[in-house]
């Protein structure tokens, strides 16, 4: 690395995501610890993945042992360690990371401010909002009926859903900017991760073609606590209650966990899903929202 005032560039090949020294260390670090901090990490789960593999020929910078930039596929992503914060760390990497042109996005993890002020500084807009909604996993409604539509609900098979699933995934996101964009190679290091479970993931068929889906998910943490990892049904399906039906299903698989509570992730501007989501019984606070910006 060589410095340019507080801030310094990594080298493609000083960075190895499994060290538990250098620059792919101190990202962890800081990722771990604002996440501790603000209750939301500043890396989603598809820039995780994508650190596993290197830098590529994207670009990261390190101010010290307490915040990073990087930049890569036309977004930023930049944390600062809670302890290192209000000292001009933040406000030096955004200058770097954003001085080349081109049309950029941004995520904030949890609408923070502060956030909101660089991005500003930055000639960055506000574009997208994605509420966190909760809820309690007790008092769930009771197990819905098999309907009369001819649909059966069963959990994933490996090996044999993989592509019936990626195509009602792309038909069901054919709009989304990036759930509808998932390939085999993403589906497969998804379900390679610890956590997957096939018990959890639940397809909806019709004469023995997948019409919908519900992906749920178990964060270890502590306490633990279940997710909608992501409910999808196909154009050819909706309109019958299906997305509730695996909904509730997915929800009731939780609670058997003994789970105290589920979260899951709705673009703020689907007020359909929303709809589905609050009669369901979950919830939205205004802190619970992360907040995309774009520049160009």
């Amino acid at each position: 690395m060589t410095s340019s005032g507080p801030v310094a560039p990594v080298d493609p090949h000083d960075f190895d995501w499994a060290s538990q020294v250098g620059p792919a260390a101190v990202v962890r670090r800081v990722v771990d610890a604002a996440a501790v901090e603000d209750g939301a990490t500043p890396l989603d789960e598809a820039a995780l993945l994508g650190l596993r593999h290197g830098l590529g020929d994207s670009d990261l910078w390190l101010a010290g042992e307490d915040a990073f930039a990087w930049r890569h596929d036309g977004a930023v992503d930049l944390a600062v360690a809670p302890a290192a914060r209000r000292r001009g760390l933040g406000a030096a990497l955004a200058a770097v990371a954003t001085a080349a042109g081109g049309p950029l996005t941004a995520w904030s993890h949890g609408n923070h401010p502060g956030a909101a002020a660089l991005a500003a500084r930055h000639d960055f807009d506000r574009v997208r909002d994605l509420w966190v909604m909760r809820r309690s996993l007790t008092g769930l409604p009771l197990p819905p009926h098999e309907a009369a539509d001819g649909i059966d609900i069963r959990t994933f098979e490996s090996g044999h859903d993989e592509e019936a699933w990626l195509k009602v995934n792309a038909e069901a996101f054919a709009h989304h900017p990036e759930q509808g964009g998932m390939t085999r190679a993403d589906l497969d290091e998804r379900m390679a991760e610890p956590w997957f479970d096939p018990s959890g993931f639940f397809v909806a068929t019709r004469d023995q073609q997948l019409v919908g889906f519900h992906w749920t998910k178990v964060h270890d943490e502590t306490p633990p606590y279940g997710e909608v990892y992501v409910v999808g049904v196909s154009p050819s399906a909706q309109g019958g209650g299906l997305g509730k039906r695996l909904t509730l299903t997915g929800l009731l698989h939780l609670a058997s966990l003994g789970l105290p509570e589920v979260i899951l992730y709705v673009e703020a501007d689907n007020a359909a899903a929303i709809a589905v989501y609050e009669r369901l019984g979950f919830t939205h606070a205004t802190e619970d929202t992360h907040v995309q910006y774009a520049r160009g």
